[in-house]
């Protein structure tokens, strides 16, 4: 493993378990994050199959937006192998100048779109 990998998982653990309720668990060989008896809303790969990228993986509404992310910036987000037929997109963070606000803030999307109604209802993030 990187030191910027680490680094990054790291920044990625301290945003996702910042959420309510939120829990890590490998996932595949990955770090993953997810709901306490719930799905998952990220992950992050290193070198996934030999790609050499390092990226966090989140939850989109769907295909629309997915293909919407890509197209407006193709370098930062990309569909990403067996998730990414799921709905999930990549964001690329081995890139220099990664904006961690943005990838917390689509950390924070993904986490809605699994939560129970009722972490919801208590006022969510």
């Amino acid at each position: 493993m990187s030191p910027d990998y680490n680094a990054d998982l790291e920044r990625l653990r301290a945003i996702a378990l910042a959420l309510p309720e939120a829990a890590e668990r490998t996932s595949h060989g990955s770090p993953g994050f997810h709901i306490e008896g719930g799905k998952f809303f990220a992950y992050i790969w290193h070198d996934h199959h030999g790609d050499g990228e390092t990226a966090v993986m989140v939850k989109t509404s769907g295909a629309d937006e997915m293909a919407d992310l890509i197209d407006r910036d193709p370098a930062l987000y990309y569909k990403p192998p067996y998730l990414g037929p799921s709905g999930w997109i990549a964001i690329r963070t081995d890139a220099p100048g990664t904006d961690w606000d943005h990838i917390a803030d689509r950390v924070a999307q993904s986490w809605e779109m699994v939560a129970p109604r009722r972490l919801l209802e208590m006022g969510g993030r």
